[in-house]
């Protein structure tokens, strides 16, 4: 169909809605509350259009067409509709429903997650808004912090779309009218444990989809610098798989862009003395695990395996299904095996005591600074990751130091964990856990590589995937591995009903509690779609199938190292390796609040 919107007409596709054309042929028409992630709400009434020329069947409200305002984000194209998108009117409407948002968010900008790219600080200046128009009603309300996840309240405009992303049902709404607010859930508060467990797993998508920065990560922003005031220490830096192909959209360059050697000069000039790759790390990750799937699978026991690479599933299994803990491979995460191997293998080679080492984790994800402080992943007493920095932190550091990523000339990360397999990269997005064990179990059980090593059938954005990769044993058998990937922990119920249903359904599975896995984690750049995860996804891919070496039993690094340091099971087990017990509820904190008023703070 046809459509006309500010006097030009623009295909649409039935279903579609005005906000959703617009966006396709990149228009612009403000709007904060929504997502193409979530349902429609329009709450936050900025993307209201004028509406001419509709049929009266079109079933849509009696004011359109006659200079009524409709939410574009709620309205659906119709075949001869005429769009308006500003006019004295809109930006009249606009302008208010602004300034009435100002009134329920504190700005506090200098250490707000969205500093560098905030709506509503755009929409202010674009539409000349008064920011303290109206008294702030929030300023006085509660800034909770449940692990590493804090809500600010005095920032919230209430517009549910993090009690709807929430994997577990742990926020929830709360008030009424104009005291309405967004609170851990009243089952959260309880010491039982309620249906779905409704327990925090740290996944961050309340933040990824928090339109305002009213949610974000402990010490974000804030504690960025110090490691560098420590100049008695050597700051290494490991930079998670997913993130050469995020931090990008923070200098404005394409989704999927990868720029890994342009990285690592930035990183360099803030000042890290050592830049490796965690992916590297993940080749070890890859082929303990691939060890540990073979010996179960011979036993037939503890089957399916699990992995557990990520944290927010993790916590979710030891806190709502502790029976399956024994399920979960024990080896270590890639950021958690990087760590300990510089704190123990690369510091006797490099002659430097380990407490002089300051170890930082660039992650895609809140989880892992969780992970990072858990007690049973100290190797000889060292914690392995002393931070865990998110995409959006270092995208934070970067701009801080007025270093731009575009303009930075490559150069090579430091070896020896400078150099992964594509199987180590492919690490960041939902599959590539599996593809990669499935290269190194194949070659395991076969004795040779696969032919083909692209397994299209683990690979993709859905939610879950069923497989089954046939094997020729080295004694000419055949064997049938069957396994499963699961993306966003809405999904996690396919799995156990699955598992239901046959017991014996899968022998391995993969399980990213963010959609698409790593590349649309929690602590990855804003915004993120699905079309935006695709791009990412598209760039770790990119890189593997240009890679020499596909495989983590190929790695020269993990060839070296197990020949130089991984000599026994006893040098193994504490670097790449740990256990999991059953948790409890995490207790909610009340943090203070310094009941400032809502003035707005140069960016």
């Amino acid at each position: 169909m046809k459509i006309s919107i500010n006097g030009k007409k623009y295909s649409a596709k039935p279903g579609q809605t005005v906000l959703e054309v617009a966006k396709a042929n990149n228009l612009e028409i403000p709007n904060l509350c929504y997502h193409p992630d979530l349902s429609i709400k329009a709450n936050c009434r900025m993307c209201v259009v004028e509406v001419k020329g509709l049929p009266a069947q079109a079933g849509l409200p009696a004011q359109a067409g006659q200079k009524g305002l409709l939410t574009a984000c709620s309205l659906p194209a119709v075949e001869g509709m005429e769009v308006v998108t500003r006019s004295p009117v809109i930006d009249d409407s606009r302008r208010t429903n602004l300034e009435l948002i100002f009134g329920e968010h504190k700005l506090e900008c200098d250490d707000c997650i969205l500093r560098y790219d905030c709506s509503l600080l755009k929409y202010k200046a674009e539409y000349d808004a008064v920011a303290n128009k109206y008294p702030c009603r929030n300023s006085k309300n509660n800034i909770y912090q449940f692990g590493p996840i804090i809500l600010d309240q005095t920032k919230c405009i209430a517009c549910r779309n993090c009690v709807e992303v929430c994997p577990v049902e742990y926020l929830e709404v709360g008030g009424r009218g104009a005291e309405t607010n967004i609170i851990p859930s009243n089952c959260a508060k309880k010491d039982t444990v309620c249906e779905m467990g409704k327990e925090c797993i740290f996944c961050g998508q309340c933040i990824v989809h928090c339109p305002v920065g009213a949610l974000e990560a402990e010490g974000e922003m804030e504690e960025i610098k110090l490691p560098f005031l420590q100049k008695d220490k050597v700051v290494v830096v490991g930079v998670a798989p997913s993130i050469r192909a995020t931090i990008g959209e923070m200098f404005g360059m394409p989704a999927g862009e990868v720029v890994t050697e342009k990285l690592a000069t930035a990183l360099r000039r803030v000042g890290f003395n050592y830049v490796f790759d965690t992916s590297a790390a993940a080749d070890f990750t890859t082929l303990e695990e691939a060890k540990e799937l073979i010996a179960r699978l011979k036993k037939n026991e503890n089957l399916p395996l699990f992995t557990s690479c990520c944290p927010a599933w993790v916590r979710f299994i030891e806190f709502n299904h502790p029976e399956l803990i024994p399920n979960l491979t024990t080896v270590r995460s890639p950021h958690i095996i990087f760590g300990g191997l510089i704190k123990t293998y690369w510091a006797k080679k490099m002659k430097i005591d380990p407490a002089k080492i300051i170890v930082v984790s660039i992650v895609p994800c809140t989880s892992k600074k969780y992970e990072a402080g858990r007690p049973e992943v100290k190797v000889n007493g060292f914690r392995p990751v002393d931070y865990a920095y998110t995409t959006r932190e270092l995208g934070f550091l970067l701009k801080m130091m007025k270093v731009d990523l575009p303009k930075m000339k490559p150069s090579k990360l430091d070896d020896p964990l400078g150099f992964p397999s594509g199987a180590g990269v492919i690490y960041g997005a939902s599959g590539g856990v599996m593809e990669a064990a499935l290269r190194t179990t194949y070659y395991l059980l076969a004795g040779n590589d696969l032919t083909n090593l692209n397994i299209e059938s683990v690979r993709g954005l859905q939610g879950f995937k069923k497989a089954e990769a046939e094997v020729v044993l080295k004694n000419g058998k055949k064997r049938v591995l069957k396994v499963a990937v699961m993306n966003g922990m809405k999904n996690i119920h396919k799995i156990f009903d699955d598992l239901k249903a046959n017991k014996h359904a899968f022998d391995y599975v993969e399980i990213m509690a963010c959609p698409g896995g790593c590349i649309g984690g929690g602590g990855q750049p804003l915004p993120v779609s699905e079309a935006i995860r695709q791009k990412r996804a598209n760039g770790l891919y990119s890189i593997d199938e240009r890679k020499k070496v596909r495989t983590a039993h190929n790695d020269p690094a993990v060839k070296q190292i197990y020949k130089e340091y991984f000599t026994s099971e006893s040098k193994i087990k504490p670097v790449c390796h740990t256990t999991f017990s059953k948790t409890k509820k995490i207790k909610i904190r009340t943090l203070k609040n310094s009941n400032k008023p809502c003035v707005i703070v140069n960016k």
